[in-house]
């Protein structure tokens, strides 16, 4: 068995190849636009390869940036099309690839890389972790009223146009990128995504309606994705907003939308205010309820000086990577924001497996949950309490992006 580079040439055999190991085949055979598959970077993807040559297993990844609290935006690789074929399942091909994998994004100088896990038991193994959530909303029209506010903010002095997707492929790309800065655990959609229509709606060129809001100063600010389903379902794919006034003003633009007897918010982050917002509390019934974006660190020091601190403190990590055969133990010492990390031969605050750091890094896990879990060994009595003042992000993370 052997793994081996793709090239360009090999396009089409590799995305056979992805297909048969999932069992399905492509909806648009040979076309490279407005296919999920568009956008692979040949460059990026590796093959297993059997003695005769015949590719049994495909690998890649994509190029991203990923937004980390503190609003630090990090390049970071989308692993991605991780499959084998089921006559060579359980004969070692996922972990060769796997290996030769993060070597190959090491040897990139790349310090974070990220995935959509298929199936949750399949990447811990590896060193990843679940770091964002995601959770779906249905709510009745019957109990969509929003309750009036009992502190005063910031009103909304915009606008709201209905728009169709095919009028508006620059103002999305504009507001999605403006908006992913922002959002920690968010990722880019790189140009080429938006321009080959790869991906999920509203990337995708499928049918869809766009409620675009305005400011007063008619800059857009803000987007909705919908379209009706089943018959009567308004499904909102994404809704994207800069601030909460934008965002409240376009969930009340969808729950008033006519003609409909529910409406589902396919990706709300697990901070959001709109079951607060409803009169009827019980109004919004969660439909799905499931992890998102993993991550994974290949270099320890490096992903956490990178991003953003909101607490002083010092912590002693002791850390461990099974896959790759590593242990390390780490001070990490946070002032104004920054962190150092640095090898030590202290005793440890902490006792972690590598993909658990990764699903603490953005914020969107404790540390002390995992310290109840089992997980994490916590070896001071406080040490679980200092790690969550210390990995606490300035917002819950969340990420959209399907890749």
């Amino acid at each position: 068995m052997d793994i081996r580079p793709t090239t360009d040439e090999e396009f089409d055999v590799f995305v056979d190849t992805v297909h048969a190991a999932f069992g399905r085949f492509p909806e648009t055979p040979n076309a490279r636009e407005g296919v999920w598959w568009a956008a692979l970077e040949m460059d990026r993807n590796l093959f297993a390869v059997t003695a005769d040559g015949r590719p049994v297993g495909t690998a890649g990844a994509y190029s991203f940036e990923l937004t980390l609290p503190g609003r630090v935006v990090v390049p970071a690789a989308g692993i991605t099309v991780v499959g084998v074929l089921p006559s060579h399942r359980r004969q070692g091909v996922l972990n060769a690839m796997m290996r030769r994998q993060l070597a190959d994004l090491r040897e990139r100088g790349e310090f974070l890389s990220v995935l959509l896990a298929s199936e949750a038991l399949i990447y811990r193994r590896f060193g990843y972790g679940p770091a964002t959530y995601t959770t779906r909303l249905t709510v009745t029209r019957h109990r969509a009223a929003l309750a009036v506010p009992r502190a005063t903010g910031p009103a909304d002095s915009g606008t709201v146009e209905v728009l169709r997707r095919s009028e508006c492929d620059k103002l999305l790309e504009d507001v999605y990128d403006r908006y992913r800065r922002a959002q920690p655990g968010a990722l880019s959609r790189p140009h080429r995504w938006w321009a080959k229509g790869a991906g999920r709606p509203p990337v995708a060129p499928a049918p869809r309606y766009l409620a675009v809001h305005r400011d007063a100063d008619g800059v857009p600010d803000g987007y909705a994705c919908y379209s009706i389903e089943d018959p009567d379902t308004l499904v909102v794919d994404e809704i994207i907003a800069f601030d909460d006034a934008v965002d409240t003003a376009l969930t009340r633009f969808v729950l008033g939308h006519d003609l409909v007897s529910q409406v589902s918010f396919k990706h709300v982050a697990p901070d959001h205010p709109l079951r607060w917002q409803l009169a009827d509390f019980r109004g919004a019934q969660v439909t799905d309820d499931t992890d998102w974006l993993w991550v994974r660190l290949l270099d320890v020091p490096r992903a956490l000086t990178a991003r953003g601190w909101f607490a002083d403190g010092d912590l002693v990590l002791d850390v461990e990577d099974p896959f790759l055969g590593e242990r390390a133990r780490y001070l990490l010492t946070v002032r104004d924001g920054r962190a150092d990390c640095v090898p030590t031969d202290r005793r440890p605050d902490l006792s972690l497996d590598v993909s658990d750091l990764a699903s603490v890094y953005l914020g969107g896990t404790a540390p002390s949950l995992l310290v109840r879990a089992g997980h994490i060994q916590a070896h001071h009595p406080d040490a679980a309490a200092r790690a969550d003042a210390l990995f606490r992000a300035e917002r819950a993370p969340h990420c959209l992006a399907w890749f």
